[in-house]
């Protein structure tokens, strides 16, 4: 079957194509357009007209480009810059009545627990108990558990293109307080993830995102043309090292080093602070890249359906008990925005996985789902 994801970013819009094969998506096509959309949010949290605009212009020419390589309707999600914009829902709403696509907003959570099961599916049961990092442009997502999917997850406002405009803004040598601000920042922030991670005491530690993959390759790993099966790690020792390094140099010098690129060049110092700093938090040494993240996810049938079915007829959508059979299956009429909820119903804890879904009506009674 041939699947297609249209992520939304921070940084990028990206096309994914893949043919699934007995649960594994593979690629057949993948595009992007770099929009910077985190970097364009005004002082009152709204996306501008004119990022509005490039964003509608993207999307539909990922959705023809999409429809060229069999997939006329593939499936739209959108993160951090869109979740956190004050006009969500104008957003989303133009992105339906001129491409005729149903954005779904994915809230950071759930975003991470789909980031923690693409890379569980890439490791497999071997990992054992495992703890997943994921730098984006506008969030960082931690997830563990020691199952297919996560019994913790939490999404954090600490993504690379947010702390470089509040605090490393230009292009220039950044001064060191600036770069202190910087990490008592995500320090704070990661307090009780610490606090909790102390407890899980995860084997293994994996991490997902461009912004962990370039530092990679900065500090040593394998190159991405020698293919994703080469294994690839990050050790902190290294890290700190290398964020030495780009501390001293300007914007324009980074971008001459090892897997910096000149568009990432000045957000690579400030994703360089938060990946050393939650390693340091989280007494995590060295990290495995994973290839697989919240998109290789979504090219799963059984994923595409949850987040369709349990975001249709203006539902939200709720985490419930543990379901063997996976996610549930139904289909309905998409409205032009849909969202999913974290909040468990009464009866339940908070933090369960997201196996099985509750599907609540505006002012209605929670009820669960039917399985698939």
């Amino acid at each position: 079957m041939r699947l297609g994801v249209l992520e939304i970013g921070s940084n990028t819009v990206r096309l994914a194509v893949a043919d699934e094969h007995r649960g594994v998506p593979l690629p057949v096509h993948s595009s992007k357009r770099r929009l910077r959309l985190a970097e364009k949010i005004t002082d009152d949290g709204r996306l501008p007209p004119d990022a509005v605009e490039q964003l509608v212009e993207a999307v539909d020419g990922l959705r023809r480009e999409s429809a060229r390589w069999g997939v006329a309707d593939p499936l739209a999600v959108a993160t951090a810059a869109v979740r956190g914009a004050a006009n969500q829902q104008h957003v989303v709403t133009q992105i339906h009545a001129r491409t005729g696509l149903c954005v779904n907003v994915v809230p950071g959570d759930v975003e991470a627990g789909l980031t923690f099961l693409a890379a569980r599916n890439w490791v497999g049961a071997q990992a054992g108990s495992m703890v997943l990092l994921d730098i984006g442009g506008g969030s960082l997502e931690i997830a563990s558990g020691r199952g297919r999917t996560p019994g913790f997850t939490v999404s954090l406002p600490l993504g690379v293109a947010r702390l470089t405009r509040e605090y490393l803004d230009h292009d220039t040598v950044p001064a060191p307080e600036a770069l202190r601000r910087v990490r008592r920042r995500v320090r704070h922030e990661l307090r009780d993830v610490a606090d909790r991670m102390q407890w899980e005491r995860p084997r293994t530690a994996l991490a997902a995102s461009r912004t962990f993959h370039q530092l990679g390759r900065l500090c040593g790993a394998a190159p991405s043309r020698q293919g994703v099966f080469v294994p690839r790690e990050l050790n902190r020792h290294d890290l700190k090292a290398a964020l030495r390094l780009l501390a001293e140099r300007s914007a324009p010098a980074r971008a001459e080093l090892p897997g910096i690129s000149h568009a990432r060049a000045r957000q690579c110092l400030t994703g360089a602070i938060i990946a050393h700093t939650a390693m340091r938090c989280l007494d995590i040494g060295t990290v495995v890249l994973s290839p697989w993240e919240c998109v290789k996810a979504l090219c799963s049938h059984n994923c595409r359906d949850a987040v369709r079915s349990g975001l249709s007829g203006g539902c939200q959508c709720r985490p419930a008990r543990r379901n063997p059979g996976g996610f549930p299956s139904r289909s309905a009429e998409l409205p032009a925005a849909r969202h999913l909820t974290r909040e468990s119903p009464p009866h339940e804890a908070p933090g369960r996985p997201l196996t099985r879904w509750w599907f609540t009506k505006p002012g209605g009674t929670p009820r669960p789902s039917s399985p698939a």
